[in-house]
């Protein structure tokens, strides 16, 4: 059988000259737009044996053709999925959205199993009954629940509940001494597969939890469980505390380190930064110190300046070529006393004074 999708049930032509709503006719047998019960839903679903159900109506099945063009309003297609429902995850609330979604009017009802038959047939559980049940009732697409719900579907269970098709994955669910459970509703055709949601199931969330073990006590004895609650012993207690105060430790260390490397990014990018400052004021200064003191630098021509005003302020000026001269008079000889002889000279100046003897006169002389 076709799992039905959202385009199939919106797949049928309108007819322009019909008369019914969206242009069909009373042959087709297609009723009028119906409100869905998935949205806006303020309660849980309720139990199967608080609902009333009206035994005066015959109990007629609708085909698979009928359920498929759509039932009346006060003839919902009855749908029923069952199933243990552990730890209640999103791969439950897919399936139950698949088979809610079988066809366009569609009321289901789902099975939960009870603890003994559960533990019996399949194995221990980690929620109880109660709690399986309380977590299918507050799934969005469930419309009443069936408690402690049989492990195969018998013809009077199926005619109790008035059920038209039973929504499970295709693949053989063998149990209780059978390679499948369902192949006799798959005989009557009353079988409407739905897919499994690849990647989690309750099997899949228990593995975790048992190979994560330790980290899981270890959390829960820090929120406050004690070790009678976990059912650790009293060295796996000690071992426990001892590995959180460790990685208390750790995790101090690796703060301090994360810091550590903060502060020494935060210094690199300051010292580069620096760096790149240094650097363009050291360019800056070797610039103005060639500038100045270079060997065509500004203090250079400076020196030079200051040098030609200091040697022209220092020489004398040069008399004029067109000025006068002056005989100057001779200077009156010195002689000593008591003597007619000039006094007496090294070697060196007595040809001068030799020569100068002619005109060593004086001025009483002259006279």
């Amino acid at each position: 059988m076709e799992l039905p999708t959202s385009s199939r049930l919106n797949s049928r032509k309108r007819r322009k000259d019909g008369s019914g709503p969206n242009g069909a006719t009373e042959l087709d047998g297609i009723p009028p737009k119906m409100s869905r019960r998935s949205f806006g839903l303020r309660e849980p679903a309720p139990f199967s044996d608080e609902v009333e159900i009206d035994y005066s109506k015959p109990y007629i099945r609708v085909t698979y053709e009928e359920a498929m063009r759509g039932t009346p309003l006060d003839r919902p297609v009855r749908v029923y999925a069952d199933g243990i429902f552990d730890l209640f995850h999103s791969g439950h609330a897919r399936a139950l959205m698949q088979a809610k979604n079988l066809f366009p009017n569609t009321y289901l009802i789902v099975g939960v199993c009870s603890d003994e038959l559960t533990h019996n047939f399949k194995g221990f559980t980690v929620m109880n009954e109660n709690e399986r049940y309380d977590a299918v009732q507050h799934c969005r697409y469930v419309d009443e629940v069936v408690r402690n719900a049989p492990w195969t579907l018998t013809p009077e269970f199926l005619a109790e509940h008035r059920i038209d098709f039973v929504a499970h994955d295709d693949i053989p669910y063998s149990s209780a001494g059978s390679d499948d459970v369902y192949k006799h509703i798959k005989e009557a055709g009353m079988f409407a597969p739905t897919q499994r949601t690849e990647g989690i199931s309750t099997s899949d969330i228990i593995t975790r939890i048992v190979r994560d073990y330790d980290v899981y006590a270890r959390r829960n004895l820090q929120r406050g469980y004690t070790a009678k609650e976990l059912n650790v012993s009293f060295i796996n207690e000690k071992k426990y505390h001892l590995q959180e105060r460790v990685d208390k430790v750790k995790k101090r260390v690796k703060d301090v380190e994360e810091k550590s490397k903060e502060f020494v990014q935060k210094v690199e990018e300051k010292s580069i930064d620096l760096i790149q400052k240094w650097e363009e004021k050291s360019r800056e200064f070797i610039g103005n110190f060639l500038e100045m003191f270079g060997p065509e630098g500004a203090l250079k021509h400076m020196l030079k300046e200051g040098k030609g005003r200091m040697l022209q302020a220092i020489s004398p000026k040069q008399s004029p070529s067109s000025s006068p001269t002056h005989d100057r008079s001779p200077s009156p000889s010195f002689r000593w006393p008591f003597s007619t002889k000039t006094p007496p000279s090294s070697p060196a100046n007595r040809s001068r004074n030799e020569s100068a003897v002619t005109y060593d006169i004086s001025e009483d002389e002259e006279d």
